[in-house]
């Protein structure tokens, strides 16, 4: 893509393959990995960066296919320098690389109430970008303002009402990378906030396929939404139901499979190519179509380029 990047006290690798740091464990290099030290460095490094070279900031990869011909882009990783979780009174700041379960588990012990956060894979800045919720909660219903890195550098504060946070989606403009989001909880018992997220977490292990390669759910629920663009929990019509009545349940494809356990999770059985696995989702969404006239959409992010079998 170049033969040289902006400089950077942290760490740059080209042609970083991308299968390890995704749950899934697919896909092919990114043209660099970028792993910056501090949030200076990230905006340094940006903001040098020439502007019409694409940026994909990643999380943990616990909602993402990377293609196996890879990402021609910059991937933008953020690690310890970027996990803080701080509570004062019932707000709770946490840094982009905070996994959710942490958040929850940290601002339950302070008293307060995120509890939803507890069971949702992945880290704050993906669940800011995707407006991740369980249990009828949402970070739209929480999130109070973020701070986000921009394409060119600038280090910038943004209401949560001006990211638009509707089911699953944003505005967050591309290639900005989200290092920061305050939160507000309502205030709890420390014993009891720590008793329903047991509850929480007895209840995903038992209908969840938690021990196999997932990425989570893989669609959305087909309908149950309100006028703010937020899903109802509790419309029947689940993304599991209508793929289990299409008969889609422990379907295959390669080593890719619908869980036999949960339907609406793809997993990787062991040796499964990202072709595969979205190939399975494919052929799910267009047999789900045929038996009952529903259009399911992809809640797994999908990115990068099919692998070129033409040898050129």
């Amino acid at each position: 893509m170049t033969d040289s990047y902006p400089p950077l006290r942290g760490r740059l690798t080209r042609d970083r393959a991308l299968a390890d740091l995704t749950w899934l464990r697919v896909g092919g290099p990114a043209d660099a990995l970028v792993q910056p030290a501090d949030l200076q460095d990230l905006c340094d490094f940006l903001a040098a960066l020439p502007p019409g070279m694409p940026v994909f900031p990643m999380g943990v990869g616990s909602n993402l296919i990377v293609r196996d011909g890879g990402l021609r882009a910059v991937v933008i990783r953020l690690g310890r320098g970027f996990n803080a979780i701080t509570v004062e009174g019932t707000r709770v700041t946490a840094g982009a690389a905070a996994l959710d379960a942490h958040v929850a588990k940290r601002a339950a012990e302070a008293g307060v109430d995120l509890t939803f956060l507890r069971t949702i894979p992945g880290s704050i800045g993906g669940a800011v970008r995707m407006n991740a919720g369980c249990y009828g909660s949402y970070v739209a219903d929480h999130l109070i303002e973020i701070r986000a890195v921009s394409r060119d550098g600038r280090l910038v504060t943004l209401p949560a009402a001006d990211l638009n946070l509707r089911y699953r989606q944003s505005d967050l403009p591309e290639g900005w990378v989200v290092v920061e989001a305050v939160f507000e909880g309502a205030p709890g018992d420390p014993a009891e906030l720590e008793a329903r997220m047991d509850a929480q977490l007895r209840k995903r292990d038992e209908t969840q396929p938690v021990k196999d390669r997932s990425a989570g759910s893989t669609f959305r629920n087909p309908a149950g939404f309100s006028s703010t663009g937020q899903a109802d929990d509790s419309h029947e019509l689940k993304a599991w139901k209508v793929i289990d009545a299409a008969g889609l349940r422990g379907a295959t494809r390669g080593a890719a499979q619908m869980s036999p356990k949960h339907p609406n999770f793809l997993v990787n059985t062991g040796g499964a190519t990202a072709a595969d696995l979205e190939g399975l989702g494919e052929e799910v969404r267009k047999k789900v179509f045929q038996h009952s006239g529903l259009q399911l959409h992809w809640e797994i992010m999908r990115v990068g380029d099919p692998l070129d079998r033409t040898g050129v």
